[in-house]
C-alpha cells in the first residue's frame, strides 16, 4: 500500500481506551454490508465477462501489507479502495484507503495516495478524527529475476493532513515487494521496507518486513495468511498476524477482505476491511 505512514503505524495511530457499544456495532456491520452490495451492483454488468489469453488481469497492492510486486499494465488506470475498523484501545475507521496506480512505461508506474478520513468513535479530547497526509511515488519493476517477481517503490508524504493525523513532516519511504510462484497455485511474497517518519519534528528509521503464503482457491479466488512486523527506531514493534482473501468479479475488477490480529503489544488488537478495486486500460 503506497502511504506516508505505515500500514501498521495507521492501523494504530489513534490510540487510547474504550470498547464500542452495540449501537456502534451494529452501525459497523451495516456499513460493511453496504460496501459489499455497492461493489457487487457497481461491478454487476461485468460478472459475464471472460478474459481472453492476452489480456491483462488486475494484480492490486490490498488486501495485504505487502505491496503487489508487478506493476499496472503500461496506460493502465488502477484505483483500489476501501474501509478498515480497528481496535487500538480505541475504535476508528478510515475510508476510501484509494491508492491510484497509472502505468507509465511496460515496467514503470505512477502512484498517488489519496488522503484517508479517520473516524474516532471514543469521545474525550484523545479522540482524534480527520484527514491523514497525501503521498506521490514510483513503482519500477525489477524481475523477473530466477523465477522471482521484484520490485521496488519509492514515495514521499506531504503534511497536508489534520493537525492531530498529520505527521507535519515530508517523509519519504523505500519498498520491496518480492513474490515467487511454488506450484499452479501457491505463491509464496513479501516486502522489506524502510521509513523515515516525523516523530516530535524529526525524521526517525522504521524497518519493516512481511511474509505471506498465498492459495488459488479458483481462476477468480484466492486467500493469504501473512505475517507484517514493523520495527521502529523508538517504541515497541508492531507486529501482526492476517488473514484475507480476494475475488475477481471480472479480469479488471475484485473485491477483497481481510482481518487481522496483534501479536504484539504496541500493535492494533484486531482489524477488519473490505475493498473495490478496478482497471481501466486507456488503448
Amino acid at each position: 500500500m503506497l502511504s506516508g505512514r505505515l500500514f501498521l503505524e495507521r492501523a494504530g495511530r489513534i490510540a487510547g481506551a474504550g470498547l464500542l457499544n452495540q449501537s456502534v456495532l451494529r452501525d459497523m456491520r451495516r456499513l460493511a454490508l453496504y460496501l459489499l452490495l455497492f461493489s457487487l451492483i457497481a461491478a454487476g454488468e461485468v460478472w459475464a465477462q471472460s478474459p481472453t489469453d492476452s489480456e491483462p488481469v488486475i494484480s492490486t497492492d490490498r488486501p495485504s501489507v505487502a505491496n503487489s510486486s508487478v506493476v499496472v499494465p503500461q496506460a493502465g488506470f488502477q484505483v483500489e479502495n476501501g474501509l478498515q475498523f480497528t481496535n487500538s484501545g480505541q475504535n476508528t475507521v478510515d475510508l476510501p484507503e484509494t491508492s491510484i496506480r497509472f502505468g507509465l512505461l511496460d515496467e514503470t508506474e505512477l502512484r498517488l495516495a489519496v488522503p484517508d478520513y479517520y473516524h474516532n468513535f471514543s469521545s474525550g479530547p484523545a479522540a482524534a478524527s480527520g484527514f491523514g497526509d497525501l503521498a506521490l511515488g514510483v513503482k519500477q519493476q525489477l524481475g523477473p529475476l530466477y523465477g522471482f517477481n521484484l520490485s521496488t517503490i519509492f514515495f514521499l508524504s506531504f503534511p497536508t493532513g489534520a493537525s492531530a493525523i498529520s505527521s507535519h513532516g515530508y517523509d519519504p519511504g523505500l519498498q520491496f515487494p518480492w513474490s515467487h510462484a511454488l506450484s499452479t497455485n501457491w505463491t509464496a511474497g513479501g516486502q522489506v521496507a524502510f521509513y523515515w517518519p516525523t516523530e516530535a519534528g524529526k525524521h526517525t528509521f522504521t524497518g519493516e518486513t512481511t511474509f505471506y503464503f498465498d492459495r488459488q482457491l479458483t481462476k477468480p479466488w484466492d486467500a493469504f495468511v501473512e505475517y507484517a512486523g514493523d520495527f521502529p527506531e523508538r517504541g515497541g514493534s508492531r507486529q501482526i498476524l492476517h488473514f484475507g482473501t480476494a475475488y475477481k468479479l471480472a479480469p479488471h475488477h475484485q473485491i477483497d477482505v481481510h482481518v487481522g490480529m496483534g501479536l504484539s503489544s504496541a500493535a492494533p488488537s484486531a482489524f477488519v476491511g473490505f475493498g473495490y478495486s478496478f482497471l481501466f486500460l486507456t488503448r
